[in-house]
């Protein structure tokens, strides 16, 4: 495949080193936060469900970083957003409570969630149509390797550190970069003025709906995944580091080459196999004994969650360039409605069975895949120059 090459490389640094930020503060986070959780405060599956849900509010809150635009720019608003996720994962080990790790998880999250939208929107803005799939493909690349790299340090850190030192190393990363970028300002004088008000459009559809189920499949995997490795199959701080490790070495290799692919093969090829392959992994999950499945199911579902570039290459090319920001912002909190509901409604379900979590993420799966083929029609329906 034909190295597409990156013509705005001061935006494509400014995005990696946020991506390195973010990815470190939290995929350490992410780590730390299954075992503290049930280690240390004995948090139970419905509990777990509540703090993910709780977690994903900020998501859906997400529309409001268009009033922000208003006072400054994405960019700032990216920096920002790191500082304050920064200061939620300092604060974690002093909060050693079920409420605890609720109020600081909804800090971190605003902090995430707002700098992430903000990325998003300036890489597909910043970046034409056959660079962006390249650009999304290599920023998942740059977020695996860092974290490869936390995921090393935490398992080093854990026979030298507690919770509470490792929460404040992790979470003083994002805040250093976070100060770095607010003085790094790349230009960006070839994007289009951005509209400064919530748009929604009956011509973006698909890509609201597609968008809305990759959110309530994403928020199984992230709730559900890990607290079933810990709670079932009893793995330790050191397995969880270690699967970390593997997984995100996977992705190293794998998230620049997804984003080729969809500049080959399209959206819909990409994502029709995606899907199909989740929907046997998430049944795999409901129904295995085995943890060392169970750990390689992880991999494999981390490993599609890189197709999801292709949601965002199929909504640049039907997008009016002057909607993106705004809409990228709306797709975020359409993606966050089912994240905050169905994490709560999998906890209740895990009380009956856990199984049934993952039936339910496999049926999701299902529903994306029929979804997705109608993604060439709508392209040619509403493709724009």
């Amino acid at each position: 495949m034909k190295n597409t090459p990156i013509q705005n490389k001061k935006m494509y640094l400014f995005l990696a080193l946020s991506m390195v930020a973010v990815a470190i503060g939290f995929q350490g986070w992410t780590i730390l936060i299954n075992n503290f959780a049930v280690n240390v405060v004995h948090v139970n599956g419905f509990q777990m469900g509540a703090i993910q849900s709780l977690r994903e509010v900020p998501g859906l809150l997400s529309f409001l970083a268009i009033y922000l635009l208003l006072m400054m720019t994405e960019k700032r608003i990216v920096a920002l957003g790191m500082l304050v996720m920064g200061l939620g994962i300092c604060l974690v080990g002093y909060f050693p409570t079920y409420y605890g790790i609720i109020f600081t998880t909804l800090i971190m999250s605003f902090g995430f969630h707002y700098s992430q939208a903000m990325s998003s929107s300036l890489s597909i803005q910043a970046f034409d149509k056959k660079e962006a799939p390249v650009v999304l493909g290599k920023l998942n690349s740059v977020a695996a390797i860092s974290s490869i790299l936390v995921s090393i340090a935490i398992f080093g850190l854990t026979f030298v550190m507690g919770y509470k030192s490792m929460f404040i190393l992790l979470g003083f990363i994002p805040i250093i970069f976070g100060f770095g970028l607010l003085f790094f300002a790349p230009k960006t004088k070839e994007m289009s003025k951005q509209k400064k008000k919530i748009v929604l459009k009956k011509k973006y559809w698909l890509f609201y709906l597609l968008t809305f189920l990759d959110g309530a499949r994403r928020q199984i995997f992230i709730a559900f995944a890990i607290f079933l490795l810990v709670d079932k199959f009893h793995y330790s701080l050191a397995a969880v580091t270690i699967l970390f490790i593997f997984n995100n070495l996977v992705n190293y290799f794998v998230g620049n080459r997804i984003g080729k692919l969809v500049n080959v093969f399209g959206e819909r090829k990409v994502l029709t196999l995606s899907y199909a392959f989740l929907i046997v992994v998430f049944l795999i999950y409901a129904f295995t004994s085995s943890g060392l499945i169970a750990g390689l199911m992880y991999i494999i579902d981390n490993i599609f969650f890189n197709a999801s570039v292709g949601i965002s290459t199929f909504f640049q090319k039907i997008a009016t360039k002057e909607d993106i920001a705004a809409s990228t912002t709306v797709g975020f909190t359409i993606n966050h409605i089912a994240a905050v509901v169905l994490p709560l409604v999998g906890g209740l379900l895990w009380l009956f069975h856990y199984r049934w979590v993952f039936i339910g993420a496999a049926i999701i799966a299902v529903i994306s895949l029929v979804a997705t083929q109608y993604i060439n029609r709508e392209i040619k329906k509403n493709i724009t120059a």
